[in-house]
């Protein structure tokens, strides 16, 4: 098991922040993803450039404060929580997932994994909240 949090700070409002993390239909601004399939209101999928499919299922959605999605895919299986609050005028994500490689041999890789995809995907959303 592998446990990565990342915390981050932006200078618009919290419902700007929230819809664009939360908004499955929104997504061109990840720069990891192809697209993403929704199967109902709680169940997605989500496909990386290269193809590689991610099952999820939503867990907790409290409009923003709180969402959180189980996630499983053939190499890792995990959770995913995100927190939303507002901190001296700016918007504070602190996001955590918590996941178990299925592969021996990922096992040692996994955090340091985590961590990388976290960087990205805040450094996307910034880009995208400054438009």
């Amino acid at each position: 098991m592998a446990i990565a949090t990342i915390t981050a700070a932006f200078t618009c409002d919290l419902e700007k922040v929230w819809e664009t993390v939360t908004s499955l239909e929104n997504y061109a601004w990840r720069s990891d993803l192809s697209r993403i399939e929704i199967l109902n209101n709680r169940q997605f999928v989500e496909y990386t450039k290269d193809g590689y499919a991610t099952n999820f299922t939503i867990t907790v959605e409290e409009p923003c404060k709180r969402w959180e999605f189980d996630m499983e895919n053939s190499n890792m299986k995990g959770h995913w929580t995100g927190i939303f609050t507002e901190e001296n005028d700016k918007t504070v994500i602190k996001f955590t997932e918590d996941v178990t490689a299925k592969k021996l041999f990922m096992k040692p890789f996994v955090k340091s994994y985590l961590e990388k995809q976290q960087r990205e995907y805040v450094a996307d959303l910034r880009k995208v909240l400054t438009l």
